[in-house]
């Protein structure tokens, strides 16, 4: 019989019977818990990390063993996804972090975002811009100082234990020797590099396709990515240390690359930057205290629409029911109000916060909530008030010290512009100042943008409870909300919490600028029912199909048992895991 009938025949078989019964197949059944959860958290007493590829967990589990800190084991975590999950997070971005410190039984916040650059003014900017009401999405303009180098040496020099070389070897092994990419992030990588090219030619960006493409494609799943450049630039940062990146060759390098590519980032710039240990903020939230920290990022719409949510019986109402999903995006709305107003460079504003956290605030605003008919257009309470993609990670030590972080390309490979012979991107968090005379975050030269990411935390009776993140622009004060529901009003364990079904609102009025008209749009995750889909449709939310729903890793700590809870969602590539 004739090979090629043979063959086509196996593969018609195969698609009539195979592929059908693969498009049919769901979910397993799970033996206990509920049966969205995608595994059980995970336990163990004498540390956790929770990060979104199972490399950068390994590799900050294996510092802990060494005797590492919660601090260490996260710088090491976060260098190794800079090499293995660079299109979310790298050197060339900002930091954020809240640590727990079990010894100064305290919460301490790092803001470690970096400002525009002190040569480009707000008329040059413009003209360059051509006038436009935005800043450039990607290119030179969109580049403010990354935070992200100094951000670690804080950290590490007030918490940390191992030497920094030691704390960098696992990335620098990575960087050098290459990892396989994982779906999610092959995915994420290739949809990334397509978004560069369609806003302009990638080919003019040739570090970018050295440094970040395998034959002019982005990695495919499974394929070994390494990038040498950058296991180079983590090998003088052990070596020199922070002043290596904004004082020394590094800078040099950043400084000469600027000016030949109409970037107007300086070495002035660079060795004039410098983190803020901030107070971190918070509400409480049905007994538990939640955290986040204060502007220029967004953790307090968080906090904001708790305020907004605390009298209502949300867990009567039902988990995602119409309902439920009304009131949390309608709360949403009201706070992104406040957001796009008001959040901004503390050093460049005032930012009334307490006010905005404040019940009596909150009670005026709640007015605002409709039961059963969505907002179309809201303004901040001027009356009342007198005065953008990413990587988290958490880690838990034995020694009950935890630590929050957050750290982000802001888009996935940020300005899409990659310093010569350096190995990273820059971020375009730039691009989120608005253009607007008057307004908190109108652009100004040395002035940290609005940053849109935001670590979270949660005590409990004066005890850490929960150290947790959600990536993803502006889903992440949303996923926090969400998250917090999910544990504390529903009594989710903290792997269910994360894999539970999300919704995600878009649309809202921007620190950039833009104003919510219409009442913006609303998506639904698969795990939402349709009558529910139909319920809040007749309440008058429009929808969109598609949407980004976050990343979440998380560590719950029980304070009775005294061990840890670890988690980290199927959205992801990520691992939980702990010894």
């Amino acid at each position: 019989m004739n090979k090629s009938f043979l063959f086509f025949a196996a593969l018609a078989a195969y698609v009539c019977f195979y592929v059908p019964v693969l498009a049919q197949t769901g979910r397993g059944d799970r033996i206990s818990g509920s049966n969205f959860e995608s595994r059980s958290p995970v336990l163990a007493k004498h540390g956790m990390v929770a990060t979104s590829h199972p490399l950068a967990t390994q590799a900050g589990l294996s510092i802990l063993q060494k005797g590492g800190t919660a601090v260490d084991a996260a710088i090491a975590a976060n260098a190794v996804l800079g090499a293995v999950e660079p299109n979310n997070g790298g050197i060339g971005g900002d930091l954020f972090a809240i640590v727990w410190s079990a010894r100064d039984r305290k919460l301490y916040g790092l803001n470690a975002s970096g400002r525009s650059p002190k040569g480009l003014s707000y008329e040059k900017l413009k003209e360059l811009n051509g006038g436009k009401p935005a800043v450039p999405l990607y290119g030179p303009l969109s580049i403010s100082v990354p935070g992200a180098v100094d951000g670690w040496f804080d950290l590490h020099r007030r918490f940390g234990k191992l030497k920094m070389a030691e704390v960098l070897a696992p990335g620098i092994r990575y960087a050098r020797e290459g990892a396989p990419v994982p779906e999610v992030i092959a995915y994420s990588w290739d949809m990334a590099f397509k978004r560069l090219k369609a806003q302009q030619d990638i080919t003019e960006f040739a570090n970018f396709n050295k440094t970040f493409l395998i034959n002019g494609a982005a990695p495919a799943h499974g394929d070994v990515f390494s990038n040498p450049d950058l296991a180079a630039t983590y090998e003088q940062l052990a070596r020199e240390g922070r002043d290596a990146f904004y004082k020394g060759k590094i800078a040099d390098r950043i400084d000469a690359y600027a000016r030949k590519t109409g970037m107007y980032l300086r070495k002035d710039d660079l060795a004039a930057h410098k983190s803020t240990w901030v107070e971190p903020v918070s509400v409480n939230y049905r007994g538990y205290d939640v955290f986040e920290l204060p502007p220029n990022g967004q953790g307090i719409s968080v906090l904001q629409m708790l305020n907004l949510l605390e009298p209502y019986d949300l867990k009567k109402l039902g988990h995602n029911s119409a309902e439920y999903l009304h009131l949390l995006i309608e709360a949403k709305k009201i706070a992104f109000e406040d957001r796009a107003r008001y959040y901004a460079d503390p050093d460049f504003a005032k930012i009334p916060v307490k006010t905005l956290l404040s019940d009596a605030y909150a009670d005026e605003r709640r007015k605002l909530i409709d039961p059963g008919r969505a907002s179309t257009q809201l303004d901040p309470a001027q009356g009342i008030l007198k005065d953008g993609d990413t990587i988290y990670l958490t880690v838990a030590d034995g020694e009950g010290n935890i630590v929050s972080l957050i750290q982000s390309n802001m888009l996935e490979f940020g300005s899409g512009m990659v310093p010569d012979g350096l190995g990273f991107v820059f971020h375009n968090r730039g691009s989120s100042f608005a253009m607007t005379l008057g307004h908190a975050n109108v652009y100004a030269p040395g002035k940290r943008p609005f940053n849109t990411i935001i670590p979270g935390f949660v005590m409990k009776d004066n005890q850490p409870f929960l150290s947790f993140g959600v990536m993803g622009g502006a889903m992440q004060p949303q996923g926090h909300l969400q998250i917090l529901c999910n544990i504390i009003d529903f009594g989710m364990n903290v792997q269910e919490a994360g894999d539970a079904a999300r919704f995600s609102h878009s649309g809202s009025s921007e620190p950039t600028g833009t104003v919510m008209t219409q009442g913006g749009n609303v998506a639904l995750e698969s795990g939402i029912p349709a009558q529910v889909r139909d319920g809040l449709a007749q309440k008058g939310h429009r929808f969109i199909e598609k949407d980004f729903f976050g990343g979440y890793q998380a560590i719950l700590f029980d304070s009775v048992r005294k061990i840890y809870h670890g988690a980290s969602e199927m959205r992801k590539d990520g691992q939980a895991a702990g010894y």
